[in-house]
């Protein structure tokens, strides 16, 4: 008698893995698709626990430990941080943790050095959560690069919410953005950093408000981009073929469904899924 042999999924043929604290870094892994149409995708949203903006360090680093141990026994290639608190607290304990199985990127690295390259801009302005920009880890990040660069940080804790609630590209969105982009931290900037996974949603209205004067940077964008140059480094780049996606939440409710529309480009269904055990 013989036995049928599991199958072996090749490394390049393993999927990517992303993680949030929420929904909000769907706009990642939407990126991630357009960039890579190719890639199979595994995005874990803890939902049970956020906003990580209010949680301590510890916790954070926690949770992040548990999600990217579920990201390698689901077999991913890659693991993508993608909430910005987590990245900042977290993401050399995540590192330390895989120890070099799989490439880990978080998204402030590749938004620091997109805006440092050539040290084009003089002065950097950066929105977040409370949580971000407390950290202060753009400046940081950015002065180890360029000490003469100015950096302009601002929390904007009303953007996340609002956008959670389907509220952008309307009057409402349009009030509350320019409430904030009227600070005065923000007069006289040459960018300005969308340090938010939701914040993609909201940028077309962003340059509106500057009118196109201002370089406004899309961490997705930018962050899908350096997922290509790592997967392409390190000979992990899928061939052509159709891509399989699973989403997980670490807490259901049909609100977060419905509010999936907003962060991903195609229909999907998330499944609860318990790691915490």
């Amino acid at each position: 008698m013989t036995t049928r042999k599991k199958q072996v999924l090749s490394p390049a043929t393993r999927p990517i893995g992303v993680f949030d604290s929420g929904i909000g870094g769907l706009t990642v892994a939407n990126a991630i698709q357009e960039v890579l149409p190719n890639e199979s995708l595994i995005y874990f949203g803890d939902t049970a626990h956020l906003p990580y903006g209010d949680k301590s360090p510890d916790s954070i680093k926690y949770y992040a430990i548990r999600i990217s141990q579920f990201l390698l026994k689901e077999n991913c290639k890659m693991i993508v941080i993608a909430c910005n608190t987590a990245s900042a607290l977290a993401y050399e304990t995540v590192k330390d943790f895989v120890g070099g199985a799989v490439p880990v990127i978080n998204v402030i690295d590749p938004v620091v050095e997109h805006v440092t390259h050539g040290n084009a801009h003089h002065k950097i302005g950066v929105i977040g959560t409370k949580g971000t920009i407390k950290s202060d880890i753009y400046a940081k990040k950015i002065h180890a690069k360029n000490k003469q660069t100015q950096v302009a940080s601002l929390a904007t804790p009303l953007l996340a919410p609002m956008i959670e609630e389907g509220f952008f590209n309307n009057k409402i969105s349009r009030t509350v953005i320019a409430s904030y982009l009227d600070s005065r931290k923000l007069s006289k900037i040459d960018s300005l950093i969308l340090a938010c996974t939701h914040y993609p949603l909201i940028k077309k209205e962003v340059e509106e408000y500057y009118k196109k004067g201002v370089d406004i940077v899309d961490s997705a964008g930018v962050v899908a981009e350096a997922v290509k140059t790592i997967l392409k480094k390190e000979k992990l780049l899928s061939p052509k073929r159709k891509p399989i996606h699973h989403f997980y939440v670490s807490d259901f409710t049909k609100s977060f469904e419905e509010s999936t529309r907003f962060f991903f480009k195609n229909k999907i269904h998330l499944e609860k899924k318990e790691i915490w055990m």
